[in-house]
């Protein structure tokens, strides 16, 4: 499709050049526009729209070409805007010049416009500054799951602008599940805002925690063996492998963590019950899943042993 579109924009292109260059060499006397020969409108708007039509066509071919050599969508779609920047600013540059026969002025006057707009369009200013510090330093990009200023979600777009998330939590559903609201935030929030990033491309995984309460009467030993047996057979394996990730990750850097690369549990005393926290590695969007099936696994097994894992009863009337 967009190949079509390119081919036909290259001919729109080549008909308006054509006939824009046609009329400037007869120079055909048809009345004037404010002093101005129509001739001369006719023909720098023909020029206009061909260099339209041609920058179109070509950021359709060079896009798409750019595109079949990165699968990546993520790459893909910062591809599409950083292209869109860089044609949208050339074709202003060229009509501008070809309507007023004055580069060198139209690009000093590019340059007064934009130190005026830095005044009157901070905001706006801001976000485009955020957009660029979000390509190059990438806190998030599309498809990573983020939370910033109270807003939690899939980053499903970045333009030049804004950030558009699918919100995950909010005030409709709870548990790390879609709310199927479309949040948009201003690229310049990632310059004075905390940015948490829980699926950045080095290292898609977070530490979760399954908290099971017990009483005080509770073989803890035997509770805590059960709970990091279920869980080492359910992702035991695949939580290793990512920890040898984590590991490589680490090493690059500075800080020095003991990192176990198997599921742990660690107790936590309260006031009428014992909790028993295990701590695990998981996919951020597969969090819930694994959570309520180690939950129920967990549950049915303690079940099995009533004499040795027994829970807390409320007093309360």
């Amino acid at each position: 499709m967009r190949r079509r579109l390119g081919y036909a924009s290259f001919a729109l292109a080549v008909l308006a050049l054509l006939a824009g260059s046609a009329i400037t060499a007869r120079q055909p006397d048809i009345g004037s526009v404010a002093g101005t020969p129509l001739w001369v409108v006719a023909s720098k708007s023909l020029l206009a729209l061909g260099i339209t039509f041609g920058a179109y066509g070509l950021y359709a071919f060079v896009l798409g070409f750019l595109t079949r050599r990165t699968p990546d969508k993520r790459r893909q779609h910062d591809i599409r805007n950083v292209l869109r920047l860089l044609f949208l600013a050339a074709v202003l540059i060229a009509v501008l010049g070809v309507i007023t026969d004055q580069w060198v002025g139209v690009l000093f006057s590019l340059g007064v416009v934009g130190f005026a707009v830095t005044f009157a369009l901070q905001q706006p200013l801001f976000s485009l500054i955020g957009w660029v510090y979000i390509m190059v330093k990438r806190p998030y990009q599309v498809g990573d799951r983020v939370a910033i200023e109270g807003t939690k979600g899939d980053v499903v777009s970045v333009d030049f602008l804004v950030t558009t998330v699918w919100e995950i939590n909010g005030e409709l559903v709870t548990s790390n599940q879609p709310s199927g609201r479309i949040v948009t935030l201003p690229n310049s929030v990632v310059l004075s805002s905390h940015v948490y990033n829980y699926s950045w491309e080095g290292f898609p995984y977070v530490w979760n925690e399954l908290p099971v309460q017990v009483a005080y009467e509770t073989d803890l030993d035997y509770a805590r063996e059960l709970m990091v047996e279920e869980a080492d057979d359910f992702l035991g394996d695949e939580m290793a492998d990512h920890i040898a990730d984590y590991r490589e990750r680490l090493a690059e850097t500075p800080v020095e963590l003991e990192v176990r690369d198997r599921p742990a549990v660690n107790i936590v005393q309260k006031e009428s019950w014992v909790e028993l926290r295990l701590r695990y590695l998981v996919h951020p969007r597969r969090g819930q899943r694994v959570r309520n099936e180690l939950y129920q696994r967990i549950l049915e097994r303690m079940n099995e042993e009533p004499e040795r894992v027994k829970f807390p009863v409320s007093r309360n009337r």
